[in-house]
């Protein structure tokens, strides 16, 4: 057993049945009032089989101030899963229903329930004999393409250095299941995602990778290397996922697609369903970062080189918002650190983004939008950075027709 493993509370109750030694990929759902959980359960089903064995684990889950009819409602729908379980599972293919009730009210949440199922999904691969089997985070109210499972197993495969990947997902953007608003709401928050992404890729900075929770995966032993899954109650993919890509040979999966759902939901404090509830309360459309921002730090980025070579840069030479910033976050002291202790300009400019990383991004985002640049409509930062992605490709401000088009710059290798 691994020293992860050793260190881990054992507070959770585990699986008894013993995995099998074709086990090679785990897929772990957090749930709470989640009463279409079958329909996720179902989607995963209809996969074809990879050649590992798979298994499912469902971590259903509240906390010990949860009202008693959020528990009611999740010990109906353990005992419905685990009656659709045991008519579906195989020897290829185990669906695992584990409720957890009672969970500390400090940490109960999403990022405790992934962690819970991420880190019985480890045990189980070591007792199967595979430490460096795949995890893969899934959502309770998501579907996904028929060759999920076969793609992720193909693409560890494919890629045996990657120790942890990024999975293409789109929301459905039309269909009878919700209301017109709810849609075009989703449009407008999943613009947002991709938007945010490629203009810190227009920017210059090495890092930039959706962090959806529902559309991850990772290798067994490099999850538990890494410290495994923290327990956020929101953004816990985000802070999860950045650990990985840093690494020289995280990768990105576009041969399948998961399907998370649109939904209004008010359990977390951001994210999808936060954001699709407040879209529905508003009538000013989505707000997202000016790109202004991203221009100054893509003359950050492009200003590293004369960073390592001069201690006496000129500041000045810097957008106001970076030189803002870098006072107000000692930046100009972890410049100095960086250039002290680097051999070299390929040096320095690693130990510079592991300082300026995906989270100092988001800061100088949100300080960039309080000191500088308002937020402006996404469909209009959208249209204005577009062009500098694909200068071939022309689109107007509507909002499907942009995401359309970002959704295609997204998957080009």
């Amino acid at each position: 057993m691994t020293p992860y493993l050793q260190q881990r509370a054992l507070l959770f109750n585990q699986i008894e049945r013993k995995p099998s030694p074709n086990l090679g990929l785990t897929v772990v759902i957090p749930a709470c009032r989640e009463e279409h959980l079958l329909l996720s359960l179902m989607a995963l089903h209809r996969c074809a089989l990879p050649e590992c064995d798979v298994e499912v684990l469902v971590i259903i889950n509240d906390s010990e101030t949860a009202p008693t009819a959020t528990r009611d409602l999740n010990l109906r729908i353990a005992a419905e899963a685990e009656r659709w379980a045991d008519r579906h599972n195989s020897t290829r293919r185990w669906f695992h229903i584990l409720y957890h009730c009672g969970l500390s009210r400090k940490e109960a949440g999403v990022g405790l329930a992934r962690k819970i199922g991420m880190d019985e999904a480890c045990r189980r691969l070591e007792r199967a004999g595979a430490p460096r089997g795949i995890i893969a985070c899934f959502d309770a109210d998501s579907l996904c393409a028929p060759n999920y499972l076969c793609a992720i197993e193909k693409h560890f495969h494919d890629h045996p250095k990657s120790p942890a990947c990024s999975i293409r997902f789109e929301h459905p953007l039309r269909g009878a299941e919700y209301p017109p608003e709810i849609y075009q709401a989703i449009v407008l928050y999943e613009l947002h995602l991709r938007y945010y992404i490629q203009a810190q890729r227009y920017a210059g900075f090495p890092h930039a990778f959706h962090t959806v929770g529902s559309s991850m995966a990772v290798r067994c032993d490099a999850y538990q290397q890494q410290g495994g899954m923290n327990r956020r109650q929101a953004g816990e993919d985000f802070y999860f996922l950045h650990k990985f890509t840093s690494f020289p040979h995280f990768s990105e999966l576009h041969s399948t697609c998961v399907i998370p759902s649109p939904r209004p939901s008010d359990r977390v404090p951001f994210g999808t369903g936060r954001a699709v509830n407040e879209l529905l309360r508003s009538s000013q459309g989505y707000l997202t970062y000016s790109l202004q921002t991203f221009e100054d730090l893509r003359v950050l980025f492009d200003a590293i080189p004369a960073l390592y070579h001069s201690e006496d840069i000129d500041g000045h030479s810097l957008p106001e918002a970076v030189q803002s910033f870098f006072r107000e976050t000692d930046g100009w002291k972890a410049v100095d650190e960086a250039r002290a202790n680097t051999a070299g300009e390929a040096a320095f400019r690693q130990r510079f983004f592991r300082w300026f990383n995906a989270f100092t991004v988001m800061k100088f985002a949100h300080f960039a939008r309080d000191h500088c640049y308002p937020n402006v409509p996404v469909e209009q930062a959208a249209a204005t950075l577009l062009p500098r992605r694909l200068p071939d490709v022309s689109v107007d401000g509507d909002a499907l027709a942009l995401l359309l088009a970002y959704r295609a710059l997204d998957y080009l290798p």
